[in-house]
């Protein structure tokens, strides 16, 4: 497996190491751990089973290549690059009866999904208390047997004594991945009780082989300062983090949105080969919330999610949980 892992992650491995080595600058960057799993919110096993995420974001200087990109991009997608960030994402779905080894057709397909991404944000005032924050995200990887999600999940599931998935063999064939989202949220910002009230609606666009859709939301957070709110997916990169890295903070944070969704790769399978699928739902909703907590340099946070059936012939709604780990420099 070692071998295996080695040789089909490489070049996804030497892009996202290059970008550790870029020249950046020593303060205002971040290293962050994402998890998120079905597990940490329920006692589900199935649909978004799992996902792990290491990124690294950094305040860009005014002559490196991502700012001069950024720079080069109409205003009107974004004007400049106030943090960059690089990162690794690897993703399990699975059908609810992971102990069936036969394709079952009325439920979502196997996939395991590896990928790597670059973001740019802007953080743009538009009154003393009205900010338009703006994510750029391009994200390359693959599906399919190469993402080693059936050997990962199996070693899991071996370790924690849980049940021993079977039907791996029915997953998405392998295919490249690419990936294009923006996402646009305007933030209004009031003293309450001592702390930041912030709330604002969002709107967002994705295009490309792994999810199209257009989305709409509203987010709301309360307590010190912060980069918006956490992003869950399918919304991609990394917010949330708090502005100051002075002593004990806190914030907790709701977030509603809707989707209009032309295509998941993870439900209506292969793109270019024939594969499984099942009868998306055009018209997706999220409800999310949860804590941040920090101190110093480190920080915490914990979401929890719930979304309304994305197919027909869904028993009930997924619910997912996100625990997040960042650490600054």
């Amino acid at each position: 497996m070692t071998d295996s892992l080695t040789l089909r992650w490489k070049p996804l491995a030497a892009a996202f190491s290059l970008a550790l080595l870029s020249p950046v600058a020593a303060a205002q960057s971040a290293l962050t751990v994402k998890v998120e799993n079905d597990g940490m919110a329920s006692s589900d096993d199935g649909h978004f089973t799992s996902g792990f995420e290491i990124n690294y974001g950094y305040t860009p200087a005014e002559q490196s290549w991502t700012q001069r990109l950024a720079t080069a991009l109409p205003d009107a997608v974004i004007g400049q690059a106030d943090q960059v960030a690089f990162r690794l994402v690897h993703q399990i779905y699975t059908p609810n009866d992971i102990e069936e080894p036969r394709l079952i057709e009325s439920d979502r397909p196997y996939a395991g999904l590896v990928f790597g991404g670059m973001s740019l944000y802007e953080d743009a005032p538009i009154t003393q208390n009205i900010t338009r924050s703006t994510d750029l995200h391009l994200d390359a990887g693959l599906v399919g047997p190469s993402s080693l999600a059936d050997s990962i999940q199996r070693e899991v599931h071996r370790i924690t004594d849980s049940d021993r998935p079977r039907g791996w063999d029915n997953q998405l064939s392998d295919e490249p991945l690419l990936n294009l989202t923006l996402r646009r949220q305007w933030w209004v910002d009031m003293p309450l009780a001592g702390k930041q009230f912030s709330h604002g609606p969002s709107a967002g666009a994705a295009v490309g082989n792994l999810y199209t859709y257009a989305s709409a939301g509203y987010s709301v957070r309360w307590g010190d300062d912060a980069s918006g709110v956490p992003t869950l997916t399918p919304n991609p990169g990394n917010r949330g983090q708090f502005a100051s890295t002075q002593g004990w903070q806190w914030y907790l944070f709701a977030n509603v949105d809707g989707y209009y969704m032309a295509h998941n790769l993870t439900l209506d399978g292969n793109v270019f080969s024939s594969s499984h699928s099942v009868d998306r739902k055009e018209w997706v909703a999220d409800a999310s919330a949860g804590l941040a907590l920090g101190y110093d340099d480190w920080q915490v946070t914990y979401a929890a999610l719930k979304r309304t059936r994305e197919f027909d012939g869904q028993e009930s709604h997924d619910t997912f949980g996100s625990l997040t780990l960042t650490k600054r420099f």
